[in-house]
């Protein structure tokens, strides 16, 4: 049986770098110019009141150009670029209109005549992933002749990884991404994400690792310059080689493990073939996972602050990106909120399969999910509800108060700058650039 392969490129600026990985991984030898060619970048957050730091969480405008300079040059003329950003309110479209505009991508439809879909306006089939798992997928990709998958090379929360087979699920629905996040131990978050390459035309994973991103998915991890390409026609050999270049053992990445187990194939490079660099030569080790400690109710900075009286159970894979967007604001709360006494015994629980711990005085409930599955529970002494899908902003503070978490009205009044916050590590370092997300 013939090695898939995969290419690794250093990125160099004005040195078609991935122009090479292409070559070098054959990308192009199945492309027929009459094709219709779908790329799928990685476009997950998106804001349009501030400044937010995209190194290692946003593909690249840079490498997307190189892409659709190359698809030109190979005669290909039916091009479309389809992401869903999820934002806080489902029915938002002037922020994906907004990414578009600053990313570039109108240009791109001037200069390359592309089509840009935001996908949550587009049409959605359902399909059958695998036995068990259904998903309703952007019909665009579906019926496209050639998929062109652009991930970054980042770690992931829950995921462990974020790369080319993760990616796709920025082409499904709400309701199914909702979904993917359930409670089921079989199907749960890995297992379904396992399973999002299945149906996906043929075509070409291109990984953009100009800035990679530890503890991502988003801005509020750490990003790296790193300047790496890596291609393959092969989804899960490029993300095999990907985890192992974020220094992670795909043995430790259960959707890898999964999708190698689906496909009858090792979890390690035993059958891939690496062209160009040596993973050796570039791996650095990219952390995935938050610390807590405290049985796990509190991040690790937390409890050494001796921050008490209050209990904030880790994440698990059941909280979907809605409720998942409140976490770091909450966590913001409490530290603010916090001036050296306990808290009133305050436990705060997210996701679908938490549940009350006895003696606690108050239980905050975040999200409809877990408001249906323990409103009723006996081990609550006072509950105090954020229910709603997704849940609202003063909401979320009107519960903080009442539970005697009293956070400084400034963190919700401009909660929709908060990220500018995160742009402070970044600032005075040349290495981070505005210019690859931007087109001139």
């Amino acid at each position: 049986m013939s090695k898939s392969i995969v290419s690794i490129v250093k990125y160099e600026k004005g040195k078609n770098s991935v122009k090479k990985a292409i070559e070098l991984a054959n990308g192009f030898e199945k492309l027929d110019s009459n094709a219709k060619v779908f790329i799928k970048p990685n476009l997950v957050y998106w804001n349009r009141h501030c400044d937010f730091p995209k190194w290692g969480m946003l593909t690249t405008s840079t490498v997307m150009e190189e892409i659709l300079i190359l698809l030109k040059e190979q005669g290909v003329k039916d091009i479309s670029i389809g992401e869903g950003i999820v934002t806080e309110n489902p029915k938002d479209r002037e922020t994906a209109e907004d990414a578009f505009e600053k990313l570039g991508y109108n240009i791109f439809k001037k200069r390359y005549g592309v089509k840009v879909y935001d996908i949550f306006q587009r049409q959605f089939e359902k399909v059958e992933l695998a036995e068990g798992v259904t998903a309703k997928m952007n019909a665009d990709m579906l019926h496209s002749d050639f998929l062109i998958d652009v991930p970054v090379l980042k770690t992931h929360a829950q995921c462990v990884v974020s790369l080319g087979i993760k990616n796709l699920k920025g082409t499904i629905n709400i309701p199914s991404r909702k979904k993917f996040h359930g409670d089921d131990p079989k199907y749960n978050l890995h297992y379904n994400v396992s399973q999002l390459a299945n149906k996906a035309p043929p075509g070409l994973t291109i990984i953009d690792g100009i800035y990679t991103l530890e503890r991502g998915p988003t801005f509020d991890g750490k990003a790296h310059r790193s300047d790496i390409i890596v291609a393959s026609t092969n989804i899960l050999s490029a993300d095999l080689v990907g985890s192992n270049l974020l220094g992670i053992d795909p043995i430790a990445v259960p959707h890898l493990v999964q999708a190698a187990k689906d496909r009858n194939r090792p979890i390690d490079l035993s059958d891939i073939e690496v062209k160009g660099e040596r993973i050796d030569d570039l791996a650095v080790p990219h952390g995935w996972d938050f610390i807590y400690e405290k049985n796990n109710t509190l991040p690790l900075a937390y409890a050494k602050a001796g921050i008490g009286g209050i209990s904030y159970p880790k994440y698990d894979e059941t909280i979907c990106t809605y409720c998942s967007f409140y976490n770091g604001v909450i966590l913001t709360a409490i530290k603010s909120a916090w001036k050296g006494e306990d808290f009133d015994n305050v436990e705060i629980l997210t996701g679908k399969i938490m549940e009350p711990s006895e003696g606690m005085n108050k239980t905050i409930l975040l999200g409809q999910c877990q408001y249906n599955l323990n409103k009723d529970h006996p081990n609550i002494n006072e509950l105090i509800a954020i229910d709603g899908c997704p849940p609202q902003p003063e909401n979320v503070q009107n519960a903080l108060k009442q539970a005697g978490i009293k956070v400084p009205s400034y963190i919700f009044k401009n909660l929709e700058k908060a990220p500018l916050l995160f742009m402070q590590k970044y600032q005075g370092k040349p290495e981070f650039e505005e210019e690859f997300y931007q087109i001139n």
